[in-house]
């Protein structure tokens, strides 16, 4: 089994932040392969980072599902903005902030999902969201834990 970690990053302005990735011209959350022994918070965290130049922290888990026909299990996290603007890089050639209501043609399936079920999936993507005042969630390898002085 293979598994893949991505991230859900949202602006002020509740837009999501999706990289054009150059090797399947398509637009997708920045995220990628969990590498053996990696835990997938922290294959998110550095996946945003080689993506879209960004450090990331994660907030909490949003979805996990299997790829159609494929053995891929994959997590998708909502994280937050530690530091950084989103950037090129070598994987992406363009990344930015989009309203829901305007993804761009060729974005990723699962992205897709959400601009076509509208504004009732919408709400509901929303219940997702992390409280502004949540304790944010340290991920790192072997010493998960809540900051409780963040």
């Amino acid at each position: 089994m293979k598994a893949g970690a991505f991230a859900v990053i949202f602006d002020d302005h509740d837009r999501v932040l999706l990289c054009h990735r150059r090797d399947i011209d398509a637009w997708n959350l920045p995220g990628g392969g969990v590498e053996q022994g990696e835990t997938p918070w922290d294959a998110t965290v550095r996946e945003v980072r080689e993506e879209v130049g960004v450090d990331a922290e994660v907030v909490r888990l949003t979805g996990l599902y299997w790829k159609p026909g494929s053995d891929e299990l994959v997590f998708n996290f909502e994280c937050r903005v530690t530091g950084g603007s989103p950037t090129t890089s070598d994987e992406a050639d363009q990344v930015g902030y989009f309203e829901f209501e305007a993804l761009p043609p060729n974005t990723a399936p699962k992205q897709v999902e959400a601009r076509r079920a509208g504004d009732a999936h919408r709400r509901r993507l929303r219940l997702f969201r992390a409280p502004r005042d949540a304790l944010p969630w340290r991920a790192g390898r072997g010493n998960s834990r809540r900051d409780e002085h963040a």
